[in-house]
């Protein structure tokens, strides 16, 4: 972690949150020097380099910024790395063959390094409401207002977001009082902060994720306000929240990041189906099985395995599909009902939370497993066994097992029968035998046809 105390108490400066926005805007930055910080050359990848350093090269400011130079003070591996700079996209695009612009909202620019790393530049904003660019919420509608360095730092979200890394010098540039907040492990809003929250709402589920992920605490007034506006996640197209579920769930800290969610009342407006469930819950359903799939995914992630998003549906919507599953099963078999079921709880999800189509068909597959695997007579455990999504339906099953249901047997039967030899798998099913859980298929009767009588003229 960063070492700076003696250097901090040296700094005569107005922290964050301390007095108002506009008092704070104006006053000097604190400059860290590259002797005083942790970050080296060496932590950072060669690729935002080269650009950092053509960008300099070609006579422009170029920095490092954000969740990159907050990771890597606090001694984290930043998984991304993104950069700002006082150049135009358009000037940006032409110095680099392999590059792009992109956005409406907000313009910028990816260069492709290789097949898979790419780094983001942006141009310095200016705050939107010098161009009036936000709706009647207060939400921002245009973010292509572009300023300076201090505009920059003064419109982001956080205060340990607002760090910059000069390329010139190898000094952090510190305009909201950032590095002081890290020092107090604190998360805080820039500003006026029942604005910044209504210019975008996510700002409160990346608030918690960096909770989790960081195991920072949130800054009071910060924090109560998550409480009090959380309702305006419902105004926040579903597209985008599928993407915030994938980095609050698929980071490494889904288990953590869920309950923070739960406790800060964000979860019901996310997934409202399953909050009802979860506060009426008996004997630890649906939280238990919910809980332990969130473990598995961050043990997985941990140990750099795939996880798929499908499974994470699966598991989130679990509980209130599994209580129309049952209701439906009572008037017709059980899997049209589970199909039936599947159909009813996504349609009402994706009007609230995206599911696309690439995963929700998988969560569904998922899902009809279910019923299937408890039949196993005949060639049904065979053609079960070769169908494409098998493995995820049995998993799901013995998460279900783990969970409490009473499934354990027949989880461990089919843990058994994916090894077995082909005669043993044989002489499983025929230990079955026909009746139980299997439904007797009643014989067709074969219609005659008629005898087609031809006319002789």
């Amino acid at each position: 972690m960063l070492s700076i105390n003696s250097l901090i108490n040296s700094i005569k400066r107005i922290k964050a949150g301390k007095k108002s926005r506009a008092a704070a805007e104006g006053a000097a930055p604190l400059i860290v020097p590259r002797s005083d910080h942790n970050i080296s050359r060496d932590l950072i990848s060669p690729s935002a380099l080269k650009v950092l350093y053509t960008l300099k090269d070609a006579g422009f400011e170029a920095y490092l910024v954000g969740g990159c130079v907050r990771d890597l003070l606090l001694g984290y591996e930043p998984k991304d790395f993104d950069i700002t700079t006082n150049a135009l996209p358009e000037q940006v695009h032409r110095l680099f063959r392999r590059s792009q612009l992109i956005g409406r909202r907000f313009k910028l620019v990816h260069v492709r390094f290789g097949r898979d790393e790419i780094i983001e530049v942006a141009t310095f904003r200016a705050p939107p409401e010098a161009k009036n660019h936000v709706d009647d919420q207060g939400r921002i509608m245009q973010d292509n207002v572009y300023g300076t360095l201090e505009q920059d730092a003064w419109r982001r979200d956080f205060t340990i977001n607002a760090l910059y890394y000069n390329i010139r010098d190898f000094s952090i540039v510190d305009y909201t009082g950032g590095i002081a907040d890290l020092q107090a492990g604190l998360i805080q809003l820039i500003g006026d902060k029942p604005v910044r929250y209504r210019e975008d709402p996510v700002r409160m589920l990346r608030a918690l994720r960096f909770m989790a992920k960081l195991g920072l605490k949130l800054e009071a007034e910060t924090e109560q306000l998550i409480v009090d506006l959380a309702p305006l996640l419902g105004d926040i197209p579903p597209a985008r929240l599928f993407d915030e579920t994938l980095k609050l769930y698929l980071s490494g800290q889904a288990a953590v990041t869920h309950e923070l969610l739960c406790h800060y009342g964000v979860f019901d407006h996310l997934y409202p189906q399953t909050a009802a469930l979860l506060h009426q819950e008996k004997d630890g359903y649906p939280r238990t099985l919910l809980m332990k799939a969130l473990e598995n995914t961050d043990k997985r992630l941990a140990d750099n395995k795939p996880v798929t998003p499908a499974f994470l549906f699966a598991a989130l919507l679990w509980e209130p599909l599994r209580q129309r599953w049952l209701q439906l099963s009572k008037d017709m078999p059980e899997i049209p009902a589970m199909q039936r079921a599947a159909g009813e709880v996504l349609t009402e999800q994706i009007q609230i939370v995206a599911i696309p189509k690439r995963f929700s068909l998988v969560t569904r597959d998922i899902w009809t497993m279910q019923p299937r695997l408890t039949r196993r007579q005949g060639k049904r455990a065979f053609a079960l066994l070769l169908h494409p999504k098998f493995r995820a339906g049995y998993d799901f099953l013995a998460l279900r097992a783990q969970s409490g249901e009473p499934l354990q047997e027949l989880t461990d039967w089919w843990t058994t029968f994916q090894q077995a030899s082909a005669t043993t798998q044989s002489d499983m099913v025929s230990a079955l035998g026909t009746g139980g859980e299997a439904e007797k298929r009643k014989p067709r009767r074969r219609r005659r046809r008629k005898p087609v009588i031809k006319k002789v003229e």
